[in-house]
């Protein structure tokens, strides 16, 4: 066995045993929700720092990003400014968030809604909305994982590596069920300590192999402007409120996925949410680092239809078959983490606001609901990876982002003020959905939409467009349910409770 295989195959095996580990991890009751899908609330900053960095910064974000801008040039930087414009936010509405789930025992953002809203159809379709959000963003960290495989070979590629890949989703769900969320966030320390040792030597490494910054830009610009759909390595004028909407709508809806909340609602207190995402930062100035390798990928001459397979590429072309084995266990381990976030956000969802709901009484006392559902999401997923052609699955996943930012209004907005009817959030939220999926079908599903208006086009994040008419229909539904004097529900939240 080449030595990078057997690095790679003891890295990965050496996480596997520590998630299920994670169980004894505190001594806790893990048929108990709050221990299982929360820690039992009690990740300090550090340990938070690590999950919030493993739950966000993907294996498909480790591969994604350097892709699109291997394949776009520099629209695909458009993800560092995304995830900086995110941490204020996050300061401000999530430490708010913490404090009413805290004092209120909430386990999911539709939690929140229900009980500020009093309307159970609304948090039912904010549940729904990140559930459908979420599966194809797990199916996406098994195609960053299978990129992987490809690259290693040999059995790990038998059957196009789904042979692997049904191995690894074992592993996943079996220690996801068996530790709850205590076997990402300790796994959360290797997989982040892997790849910032990866990117580190990789933006060392192999941009002095290739003649050293001046000339990867100088041939990426010539390579780039001769292509089909001809960019750039910076921006054109006319690209510049398309990068800044996308930016900006989606740090919109970073921190309001299922697996963000699942992370942010598992810390000990407020005070550790603010220092997260004051210090979380950190993972921006990488992914600037990380995106740079695309440009390294045109650079070294890298011809590929399958823009994913770039940074495996490079790093087996420039580095040694040990350390290749290191850089590959980073990507795999950095997709489990994630993942089994994502299925126990998903879980907690469903569980808590889909079925709990329909039950005689309602609580979030055990567990074994949740976990049986974390191993049908993974298997869902995993149906998904094998049936979906991995394009489809990128696609649904773009949608994915759209759909989560309709879920602003109740969810953020309904943090700071009652003033919005539930029932005509309900009707924005339904527009918000309806044209997010036109929109993305009408541009076959790429991120960016042109309106034409008047004389003039402009070319702009779909999803933000889309959230402007759930506002707009969300506003001017409640100006008529309102003087109507249409039942407005009962808020349960108290002026104690945001305090």
């Amino acid at each position: 066995m080449p030595s990078g295989t057997l690095i790679f195959a003891v890295l990965v095996v050496g996480v596997t045993v520590m998630g299920f580990l994670a169980a004894r991890w505190g001594g806790a009751n893990l048929g108990n929700l709050d221990e299982w899908a929360l820690g039992g609330r009690r990740f300090g900053t550090l340990v938070s720092w690590f999950l919030l960095g493993g739950d966000l910064y993907t294996a498909y974000t480790f591969i994604a990003v350097p892709a699109l801008v291997y394949g776009a040039g520099a629209i695909g930087f458009f993800a560092v400014p995304y995830a900086t414009i995110a941490y204020p936010i996050a300061f401000v509405v999530l430490s708010r968030f913490w404090g009413v789930a805290h004092r209120r025992g909430y386990v999911t953002a539709a939690d929140f809604v229900r009980d500020r809203f009093g309307d159970r159809t609304l948090e039912i379709a904010v549940a729904l909305t990140g559930v459908a959000a979420a599966l194809p963003y797990i199916a996406l960290q098994l195609v960053g994982m299978r990129a992987v495989f490809a690259q290693i070979g040999g059995a790990f590629a038998a059957s196009g590596g789904f042979l692997a890949l049904g191995v690894a989703f074992v592993l996943l769900a079996a220690y996801t069920y068996t530790s709850g969320l205590r076997a990402p966030a300790l796994i959360a320390f290797v997989k982040d300590t892997l790849i910032y040792v990866t990117v580190i030597a990789a933006i060392t490494i192999i941009p002095a192999k290739l003649g050293g910054w001046a000339h990867i830009f100088s041939l990426s610009q010539s390579a780039l402007a001769t292509r089909a759909k001809p960019a750039s390595i910076l921006l054109a004028p006319q690209q510049y409120f398309a990068y800044a909407t996308w930016a900006f709508g989606s740090s919109l809806s970073l921190f309001i996925y299922p697996h963000s909340i699942t992370s942010v609602l598992a810390a000990k207190s407020r005070g550790v949410i603010r220092r997260n995402a004051a210090l979380l930062p950190i993972y921006s100035l990488l992914l600037g680092f990380l995106a740079l390798l695309g440009f390294c990928g045109i650079a070294a001459g890298i011809e590929t239809t399958n823009t994913s397979s770039v940074v495996p590429t490079l790093i087996d072309r420039f580095f040694p078959s040990w350390f290749a084995g290191v850089a590959q266990a980073a990507i795999v381990i950095g997709a489990l983490v994630p993942a089994a976030i994502m299925a126990i956000g998903s879980a907690n969802l469903f569980a808590s606001n889909v079925l709990a709901g329909f039950a005689p009484t309602r609580g979030n006392g055990s567990a074994s609901t949740a976990k049986l559902l974390t191993l049908a999401f993974c298997a869902i997923a995993l149906v998904l990876v094998l049936v979906v052609p991995v394009q489809y699955a990128i696609y649904f996943q773009l949608l994915g982002g759209a759909w989560m930012l309709q879920i602003f209004p109740p969810f953020v907005f309904g943090m700071y003020t009652r003033w919005f009817h539930p029932k005509a959030l309900l009707l924005g939220w339904a527009c918000g959905m309806l044209s997010a999926t036109a929109m993305a079908f009408a541009t076959h599903f790429t991120p960016n939409i042109a309106l034409h208006l008047g004389g003039a086009t402009i070319v702009g994040f779909l999803a933000l467009y889309a959230l402007a008419i759930n506002l707009c229909v969300a506003t001017l539904g409640t100006w008529a349910l309102r003087s109507l004097r249409v039942d407005a529900g009962i808020d349960m939240t108290t002026e104690a409770d945001y305090a």
